[in-house]
């Protein structure tokens, strides 16, 4: 028997998800397309993959990796989490936290999300260098004068 592939109905890439506690419906928080920094290599405190995915089979084996368009081969970010189905029209929703993502560069990525190990979609996220304001400080962290 061919394996069924879910299908992704929506991939974003945003700073926080909200889970409501009575019904369980996520609030997407800061969607992030674009990370401007004033110089490279720059490290992202959190982002979060969010995905949808429906027409799921059972015990699936989901990984998302986070990948630099110009070195395709090392993966910057990589989890593995299984999700079940308990039914083909179930909409399954995944939330999964990156901390401390360092980017190195300009250019673009790209979050990959699989299930058992065949692509099911992208997600692009571009990051740019940008000059600060003439007058702009930088930001001390607590305890630093």
């Amino acid at each position: 028997m061919t394996e069924v592939t879910p299908i992704l109905l929506s991939a974003i890439v945003c700073d926080r998800v909200i889970f409501d506690r009575i019904t369980g419906m996520p609030s997407i928080i800061n969607i992030v397309q674009t990370i401007n920094a004033p110089k490279f290599p720059v490290r992202h405190d959190q982002l979060v993959f969010f995905c949808e995915m429906t027409n799921g089979h059972g015990n699936t084996k989901l990984k998302i990796r986070l990948v630099d368009l110009e070195n395709q081969d090392r993966a910057i970010f990589e989890q593995g989490q299984s999700v079940d189905f308990t039914d083909v029209r179930q909409i399954v929703t995944v939330a999964i936290n990156l901390m401390g993502v360092v980017f190195h560069h300009t250019g673009e990525y790209r979050f990959q999300l699989f299930a058992n190990d065949i692509l099911l979609g992208e997600r692009s996220i571009m990051c740019k260098q940008v000059a600060l304001p003439p007058n702009a400080r930088p930001i001390n962290p607590p305890g630093n004068p």
